[in-house]
């Protein structure tokens, strides 16, 4: 698929997460969500990226939902989660099905090696399910600020 755009409607999905239940994002209407899909559970990137999430009071504040999506398996999830105390779901897209649909998937360069895979990305998603941002290949220091900088300028402009 190609990159979603903003005032896109961000496709739904049915996953689960490290406990076993079944999100879709129509769950969420009525509230931001970020969903962040990252490579791998537990690796220095995608562990940074959860616990900067994790510790992003701001969003918590505003009511943000936060949802972490990879094709890590529950069992994965779970033991991530423990570890680092992460408060939000992880979900599974063992297939990576959705994850190709939202244009999460493809050719990576790391360090001169050319692979197929998860493409670090994050969406913004308002309270109607539309995209407000999309990062793609992002790079994981100061996102979670650049994320709820995004998420406050959208509220600011609704509330006008």
């Amino acid at each position: 698929m190609s990159k979603l755009e903003p005032l896109q409607q961000m496709p739904d999905f049915q996953l689960q997460d490290q406990n076993g239940k079944t999100h879709s994002l129509s769950d969420y209407r009525g509230k931001y969500v970020v969903l962040y899909v990252y490579p791998k559970d537990d690796t220095p990137g995608c562990t940074k990226e959860a616990c900067d999430f994790r510790d992003n009071l701001e969003l918590k504040q505003l009511g943000v939902q936060v949802l972490g999506l990879s094709k890590d398996d529950q069992e994965s999830h779970t033991a991530f989660a423990e570890k680092y105390s992460l408060p939000f779901p992880l979900l599974s897209d063992l297939s990576g099905e959705y994850i190709n649909e939202i244009g999460a998937w493809g050719t990576k360069n790391n360090f001169g090696t050319i692979t197929e895979g998860i493409k670090r990305t994050t969406f913004v998603i308002d309270p109607e399910g539309k995209v407000v941002k999309a990062w793609y290949m992002v790079k994981v220091d100061g996102h979670a600020e650049s994320v709820l900088k995004t998420i406050k300028a959208d509220m600011e402009k609704r509330a006008k």
